[in-house]
Order: C-alpha cells, then sequence, then structure tokens
C-alpha cells in the first residue's frame, strides 16, 4: 500500500477506498496464530530428535499426532525456519552404556520373500563389528538383526531357525553369494524345509534392493551417528533402532506408515465388564 502511495501519489484513504479494503487492515501488523507457533516448536522438536527425517516424514509424524496439516505448509516452515538433512553428521558418544529367477520374483504377501545380508562397523576402539540383518521384503518389517565380533554359517543357521520357530517358514530367501550365506550346510537345511534360495548375480548389490536398502537406513540413521564403545552398547542401541523402525518411523512406500505397527485396546475395553454393551469403536484397537 506504501508503494502505492508512493507511485502513484494518492492519500491511504483514497487508496484503501479504490481497492475496497479497510484501512486497518494496512496498519495492524500480522500476528501469528497460537497454532503456527505451536506447529513451528513441534516441528523444530521433531527435526531435532529425528536428524535424518525429511520434511514429509515429518509431516507424516504430525498427521500421525492428529495435526491438520499438509507437507506443502510444513515444507514453508521448513524452508523459513532453515531446517535441512544434513549430508554428513558426526558421531556422537553415549554417557551410558542360485536359480537366476531373485530379478523376476517380486515378494506377493507376508513371509513371500525374506532376504538376508551383512553390515560391517567397529565399536571406539577399533573392533569389528558384524550385524546379520533379516528383513520381509512386503512387509519392509526387520525381523532380526543380529549383533556380533564375528558371525559365520552357524550363527546365521541359528537365527534363521529362532526366526522359522517364531514366524513359520518363508517360500524363498534373497542373498548375495557370501561365504556364510551360500555355505552347503545351510543350502541343505533350507532345502529340508522347502525353502528356495535366491541368490543375486556376484557384483550386483541391487538385485538384493530391499535389504540393500534397509542397511543404508541403518547406518545412514545409526552407524554414521553413534559412537559404541561396547558390543554390548552397541546391541542395545541397534536394538532400540530397530524397534522405531518397525513401530515408529514412517515408511514412504508404505504410504508413510510404519511396517509394524503396534495396537493397543483402550483401556475401556480391556477393563469394562463383560455384560455391559459397548460400541462399536471401542472395541476397535487404536493403532499408535
Amino acid at each position: 500500500m506504501r508503494r502505492v502511495q508512493r507511485v502513484l501519489g494518492v492519500s491511504e484513504r483514497r487508496a484503501c477506498k479504490v481497492l475496497g479494503q479497510p484501512r486497518t487492515t494496512q496498519r495492524e501488523e500480522p500476528k501469528p496464530s497460537t497454532f503456527e507457533k505451536r506447529l513451528v516448536a513441534r516441528i523444530i522438536e521433531l527435526a531435532c530428535q529425528f536428524g535424518r527425517y525429511g520434511y514429509r516424514r515429518i509431516t507424516a509424524l504430525l498427521k500421525r499426532e492428529g495435526l491438520p496439516v499438509n507437507h506443502k505448509r510444513v515444507q514453508r516452515i521448513w524452508r523459513r525456519e532453515g531446517l535441512k538433512v544434513p549430508r554428513k553428521q558426526p558421531k556422537r558418544g553415549r554417557l551410558w552404556l542360485s536359480d537366476g529367477s531373485c530379478i523376476r520374483l517380486r515378494p506377493e504377501h507376508r513371509d513371500h520373500v525374506w532376504s538376508y545380508d551383512f553390515v560391517f562397523d567397529r565399536t571406539h576402539d577399533g573392533r569389528p563389528l558384524r550385524m546379520l540383518t533379516i528383513i520381509d521384503e512386503y512387509t519392509r518389517e526387520c525381523l532380526a538383526i543380529e549383533v556380533a565380533r564375528r558371525l559365520n554359517a552357524d550363527d546365521v543357521l541359528e537365527a534363521l531357525e529362532r526366526l522359522f520357530i517364531e514366524r513359520g517358514v518363508p517360500g524363498h530367501i534373497r542373498s548375495d553369494n557370501g561365504p556364510e550365506l551360500t555355505a552347503i550346510a545351510i543350502r541343505e537345511w533350507l532345502a529340508r524345509l522347502d525353502v528356495r534360495t535366491l541368490f543375486i548375480e556376484p557384483g550386483s548389490p541391487w538385485e538384493n534392493g530391499y535389504n540393500e536398502s534397509f542397511n543404508g537406513k541403518l547406518r545412514d540413521e545409526l552407524l554414521d551417528r553413534e559412537i559404541f564403545y561396547t558390543l554390548e552398547e552397541a546391541r542395545v542401541l541397534i536394538g532400540w533402532w530397530r524397534d522405531e523402525y518397525n513401530h515408529f518411523r514412517p515408511h514412504s512406500s508404505l504410504g508413510y506408515r510404519p511396517p509394524a505397527p503396534e495396537t493397543r485396546m483402550p483401556a475401556e475395553a480391556r477393563f469394562a465388564p463383560l455384560s455391559q454393551p459397548r460400541q462399536a469403536w471401542e472395541l476397535a484397537p487404536a493403532t499408535s
């Protein structure tokens, strides 16, 4: 408005009359709403807590909390506040403790195709850490992360046996051609259980894309940010991260839902007398 006055040389009263605007709108300073302040504070809080999440995942978390926002609004605030996902972050210390069908086959249901692979890291003293990651390709759920100084074929067999007892036997297992994963003992044991093995081509990690993607997230969100002083500390932190990944972390390919969301029954439904009639909404489990 003031620019119009300077260019045209007219008074504020006349300019407002021509434009059909009340003069008070030109004099009152805009005041951000209380909701806007709360929203900005919550976005900054989540960005600090989950340093590797972008604005889309932050939007999914805000919607999960019941806030009426969309990704465009969060993106505007994200840029205005100067938030971004840094390319590199320094590690920090805690103060406490072969049939060639792998390319063509795509998972069609839960426990149809599992995949596993190894991830390497080191503790603060330079000693090696080895992790065996096992995921369900259909649900994207991380089934297990075994952490040890050394892992061999016997350890792989033990981890698979425990998962088979807990979840049942999958139809296929996809892996690379590492000696621990192609051992004769493992192949014979899987054949007896009628589990088909899918070995990728040597030097083609993209053929095991689901697991490679998961391992990249594990390294980006945890291993590159944490200093592990002991093996037990690594196991605890990696276990916590796996629990967050399965039950809390929004997954873009799943519509920004976690791979295995937890369900909880409301207290009213748990403790109400059985003779008391209940409404339909009281019987439905709430998704966290």
